[in-house]
């Protein structure tokens, strides 16, 4: 039931329901950001937006006062959210801003109907971490919910989510009543998976600084292991922990006993000090080294277990005891006296200084301890752990302790302007405040942070360095290094409590790229109805032949260096990731189809070359899309991720895929097997300096010809490219055009370019599934997989060239069972043009279909076409219907077999023989061959 002219409807019947949920990694048909979609059905609400809704929008404003705002520079939520907005925009818009307010940096969202299906529309809103987004899509959803007014019940559906958001779809109202929806619980919940799921300060400080740099990132963990950059271009880093840093330095950083050992023989000025083991001898070692003494467990970190200033032999034990909960040994050591200063040194150069102020209050005369605790804590650059640039202070043992050394405690009213210190050591992570130094330190005290850092060994170090004037060397006032620590944090210098930011991230980015040096390596994304296998084996093959270690990801699987890493149709997002996260490879051939883009994006953010081999009719009805021209939108998606300076590489021959020229990026290159009468817009590009590859006419399949800058360039005879079948393969001479054409776009050589195509051939080991050509017992067997109309018919029109020089074409035929009815009667079609003897079998993955309903349809469609049934047979096993076809065939005949699944299929040709019974087939293959 839909609401009319903004009444409400008395018994509304119809609820919002989620239909889809999808997660957008990568470049995407909506955009290039990482986005969320929501496909809502909105039911009763269709067509009403906020102002025909009372007090719904003054409600939102309410509870969310930051969609108020529009045009700042940093956005919490985008753009203000209108009063007239549709409901299913103030959705997307609550999303984003709610994700803005737990600390999320995000500012899209939008919401669109869906074309021809009124009452649907996808709600879009972007995402920095993954379950923050779905979180936040789901609290979007349950917040405006609550709000909508009572009248409304029956509308109601969508506070029913359940608590997995993979249960999101479906979701309706049932009668009950929706449960409250507390959006400050909401929050808070959002805020605590935020500082869970997002990386922290120091992490998120490199990954914007690689982003900018063009630097492309893969998050690899939950936790904040990031590879910066590309294949062999690759780093990887755990916070400032980089790939270069010695394993032996972190260890000796970790071991202080270890450490000033190593600092004393470098002439680096550190405290004496002693290992204990008990608190006895912590007591004793206090009498040798001289008070006042510092206890601090062995191999602690950021502060944790430490005790300075202690003067009596009570606090010592005391100190013992509590730098022994930290770790399993403890030292005594020298107190110096100063302040505390954390010193940054990234590849032994000093970038950043900062003096660290323990944790403390100001007293006012009036308030507790514990209330200006409170006060401090309320301050917003503070939170829980390492989320934010400064960390709320908690009342501990350890505080308990300082108070009582100064005769206070928690309930205790300081005097107003007396400072009271809650922590002895300066650490961010105890509460404690950083002033920047960076301008003040003393070329000394530099001098020695950096002989710190190489005598340990560490690419990024922070050196402490105790020292009563930084101004000054302390080596006259007296002070030193008292730790050196590998994976030092970055906040107190990015967002200093006073003084100027650093950029830290800069400096390490520096060192893991020195002078620039590129994070890429050079990226083909090969998209397109069929030959995208071929296309990418052909550009790897002529790749590898300029010397590059190449890794593919076709369907296929994904290879390195001409090694299968991975067996699986590997044509989609996740596959790409794979490939480029290898550290062998130097470049990179992604066959990209349209499933994995619908599903989740790209598995990479831009390309270098992006091809469009063609744009046909199939997979229509799939996902919402349902014509070539649509079609055609999601496979732009690869030229439209063409960086600056790249090339898209589109089929002149083709009208729907040269509609996707506007909106391609880097500079367009033409490819066409009408090079005798080129159409108008190929003439016009070749005569205006463009480069293009050409067809030819010639004998045998003709040749095949490079424009660059107005300049002809003869290649080579389409009929030295083995792969053509002297040139009868007309599918493979226009996969050649599109291979030659991304490379020679990219810069390889011509010469290099012919030397690859003349040595790729058709053998299963070079080209698995695609023209494999066995010649056995008197009859040649092909094996291709032409699983679609426009696939079946480009191979039998090589079949057609092939004929005179065979008796019979017997083939098998398939088509997978999620294209549509008309599809495979087509395909039936299809078969009898080209084939005398015709075996049906059907995809053994049937993808919703019945047992015998594909095979029905192919049928139907050979039969309407005239095909005499006598010439037909039917299989609903692939190994079975392969068996009728090898066995009907006699010598002198063409055996043609279009598999799924491929490597099965050829194991079952080699081992072919006349009157000998066929290999057991294995039982899972259904799994197996399933996309």
């Amino acid at each position: 039931m839909t609401i009319v002219s903004g009444q409400t409807p008395e018994n509304p019947t119809e609820p919002v329901q989620v239909l889809e949920i999808s997660v957008y990694r990568g470049p995407h048909i909506y955009g290039h950001r990482p986005m969320v979609r929501l496909r809502l059905d909105m039911g009763a609400l269709a067509g009403q937006s906020l102002d025909r809704l009372p007090d719904v929008a003054g409600r939102l404003l309410a509870v969310l006062p930051g969609l108020r705002r529009h045009g700042r520079a940093k956005p919490t939520g985008g753009h203000r959210l209108a009063k007239d907005a549709p409901l299913a925009e103030a959705v997307a818009r609550v999303a984003v801003e709610m994700q803005a307010m737990a600390g999320a940096e995000v500012s899209h969202a939008e919401a669109r109907p869906v074309e021809g299906r009124p009452g649907l529309f996808d709600v879009l809103f972007e995402y920095r971490d993954e379950p923050v987004g779905l979180q936040a899509g789901r609290f979007a959803l349950e917040l405006v919910d609550a709000l909508l007014p009572p009248a409304l019940a029956g509308a109601r559906g969508l506070y029913r989510i359940a608590p997995s958001l993979e249960e999101l779809a479906g979701t309706g109202d049932d009668g009950a009543e929706p449960p409250p929806f507390d959006a400050g619980v909401a929050l808070e919940e959002l805020r605590r998976l935020h500082a869970r799921e997002g990386l922290g300060p120091t992490t998120l400080s490199l990954v914007r600084e690689a982003e900018r740099r063009g630097i492309p990132v893969m998050r690899l963990d939950a936790e904040s292991l990031v590879q910066l950059g590309w294949g062999s271009r690759q780093q990887r880093i755990r916070a400032s922990i980089t790939g270069r840093t010695s394993h032996l330095a972190a260890e000796a950083a970790s071991d202080k006993d270890l450490t000033k050992s190593l600092l004393e023989e470098a002439g680096v000025p550190v405290p004496r000090g002693e290992v204990v083991r008990g608190p006895e001898a912590a007591v004793r070692a206090a009498e040798r080294l001289g008070w006042p003494v510092v206890t601090k467990p062995l191999d602690g970190n950021h502060g944790r277990g430490v005790s300075l200033d202690l003067t009596t032999p009570d606090q010592v034990r005391r100190g013992f005891e509590m730098a022994e909960r930290h770790g399993r040994r403890v030292i005594v050591e020298q107190f110096y006296r100063g302040r505390d200063h954390r010193i940054l040194v990234v590849g032994g150069r000093i970038v950043a200084v900062a003096e660290r102020v323990p944790a403390h209050v100001v007293g006012d005369g009036a308030r507790t301890v514990r209330a200006l605790v409170e006060e401090v804590n309320r301050d917003p650059r503070r939170g829980e752990g390492h989320e934010k640039v400064m960390t709320r202070i908690v009342i501990d043992d350890h505080v308990l302790d300082m108070l009582e050394r100064a005769g206070m405690t928690p309930d205790s009213v300081p005097a107003a302007g007396e400072v009271v210190y809650l922590r002895a050591t300066a650490n961010l992570s105890t509460g404690g405040t950083a002033v920047d130094r960076t301008d003040d330190i003393h070329p000394e005290n530099a001098l020695i942070a950096r002989r710190a850092a190489l005598a340990v060994g560490l690419d990024v170090a922070g050196i402490d360095l105790i020292a009563p004037d930084i101004t000054r060397s302390v080596r006259e006032t007296g002070g030193g290094v008292v730790e050196v620590n590998a994976a030092p944090g970055f906040r107190m210098h990015l967002e200093p409590s006073q003084g100027r930011p650093r950029d830290v991230a800069g400096a390490v980015l520096d060192l893991l790229f020195p002078d620039g040096a590129p994070g890429r390596i050079p990226v083909f994304a090969v998209t397109g109805t069929n030959g995208k296998s071929t296309t990418c084996r052909m550009a790897g093959h002529i790749l590898r032949q300029a010397g590059h270690t190449v890794g593919i990801a076709s369907t296929t699987g994904v290879y390195v260096d001409e090694q299968r890493v991975g067996k699986w149709d590997a044509s989609g997002p996740r596959s790409a990731r794979m490939v480029l996260r290898d550290p062998l490879v130097d470049a990179a051939v992604l066959e990209t189809a349209r499933g994995g883009i619908l599903r989740e994006g790209l598995g990479f953010d831009a390309c270098d070359v992006g091809v469009i081999i063609n744009v046909e009719a199939d997979h229509l009805g799939l996902r919402g899309i349902d014509t070539v021209e649509e079609l055609a939108r999601v496979k732009g998606v690869v030229a439209e991720a063409v960086r600056p300076g790249g090339h898209s590489v589109l089929n002149a021959d083709d009208p729907v895929t040269m509609s996707i020229a506007p909106r391609a990026g880097g500079t367009l290159v033409l490819f066409s097997l009408d090079g005798a009468d080129m159409a108008p817009h190929l003439a016009e590009h070749v005569a205006g300096g463009g480069m293009a590859a050409v067809r030819e006419p010639g004998p045998d399949g003709g040749t095949l010809v490079l424009y660059r800058g107005g300049q002809r360039l003869e290649l080579m005879r389409a009929a030295d490219i083995p792969a053509t079948l002297d040139g009868v393969a007309e599918f493979n001479i226009q996969n050649a055009l599109a291979a030659a054409a991304a490379c020679f776009a990219h810069g390889i050589p011509p010469q290099v370019i012919r030397q690859g195509l003349s040595t790729f051939t058709t053998s299963f080991e070079q080209c698995p599934g695609r023209l494999n050509i066995r010649d056995a017992n008197g009859f040649r067997i092909i094996l291709d997989y032409a699983h679609n109309p426009a696939g079946l018919k480009a191979l039998g029109k090589a079949l057609q060239a092939m004929r005179p020089r065979f008796n019979r074409i017997i083939g098998m035929v398939n088509i997978p069972g999620d294209r549509r009815d008309e599809d495979m009667r087509e395909m039936g079609a299809i078969a009898t043009q080209f084939f005398d003897e015709i075996v049906f079998r059907e995809d053994p993955a049937r993808r919703g279909r019945k047992p015998g309903e594909i095979v029905a349809h192919l049928l139907e469609g050979a039969l309407e076409a005239g095909f005499s049934p006598e010439r037909i047979r039917c299989a609903l096993e692939e190994d079975e219907a392969a068996r009728i076809c090898l066995e009907t065939a006699r010598p002198g005949d063409l055996v043609v077999l279009t598999p799924t699944c491929v490597e099965d299929m050829w194991k079952q040709v080699l081992a072919f023989a006349p009157d000998v019974p066929p290999i057991p087939t294995k039982q899972p293959r259904l799994r197996k061959c399933a996309e």
